[in-house]
């Protein structure tokens, strides 16, 4: 076993989903590293809540969009120096709109971020991973990447992209004991909810057998499960949780 830290490395871990997932991780045992772009308070309140819990964590800003950026982090900052044991690429953004409206700039800012980010993050995670000959990537993607949504061409795009690349990286990595995973959240409640009107939010529950909305923790639970020893057969798949959409 590795006298390294055994970190998990969350990406847009300061809220919502990300600051679930870097909690759960945390208690699972993981140091967790959580990055940031523009709200380091809010990422320095997820690592105080993680230490006054018992556990370790450290706040990162890293644009995931920036590929220099993310491939010095990855050289200076955890090749070598710790025990790389998990990847959750959680960062996105939305830019929504009709796509033929949709500026030129929307598209490219969330394939940027969501999809081209995941890639680079994933691709140098691999390389460290890959030495290790062990390690678990867990890409957050979406129900509307399965099954698409009107005003959300650009971010549809990436998430369903996410799921590609998932299943591509787990045939290429599997050798080396790396796993790839896809966790595919229905509609949870986060920051992009919250201030919905009360009758979009009743719309959207007719869509959900289970007739709620999830919470950021459901995804944490999943994403839990795939960085842990218990998923160490399951590579290559998409985890819907969705409250029952598409069943």
């Amino acid at each position: 076993m590795s006298e390294l830290p055994n970190v998990a490395l969350v990406t847009g871990g300061s809220r919502g989903i990300g600051r679930a997932c870097a909690e759960r991780l945390a208690a699972d045992g993981f140091e967790v590293w959580l990055t940031y772009v523009s709200k380091p308070e809010a990422a320095e309140t997820v690592v105080q809540t993680i230490a006054d819990a018992g556990g370790t964590a450290r706040a990162v800003q890293l644009d995931s969009s920036d590929r220099e950026a993310v491939a010095s982090f990855f050289k200076d900052e955890i090749k070598g120096k710790v025990h790389l044991a998990a990847l959750v690429n959680n960062a996105g953004i939305t830019r929504d709109g009709l796509l033929i409206r949709m500026k030129p700039e929307d598209w490219d800012s969330v394939l940027d971020i969501n999809l081209t980010g995941a890639f680079s993050c994933l691709q140098e995670a691999a390389k460290i991973m890959a030495r290790q000959r062990g390690g678990s990537i867990i890409n957050i993607s979406s129900v509307v990447g399965q099954m698409g949504n009107a005003g959300q061409a650009n971010y549809v795009a990436a998430k369903a992209g996410l799921i590609g690349l998932t299943k591509a990286a787990a045939r290429e990595l599997a050798g080396r004991g790396v796993r790839v995973n896809a966790v595919a959240p229905g509609f949870i409640e986060t920051d992009m909810t919250k201030d919905l009107p009360e009758k979009t939010v009743e719309s959207m529950k007719t869509m959900i057998p289970l007739s709620r909305l999830g919470s950021p923790g459901d995804i944490a639970a999943a994403v839990s499960f795939l960085a842990g020893n218990g998923a160490g057969y399951i590579t290559g798949q998409v985890l819907a949780v969705n409250g029952g959409m598409y069943m």
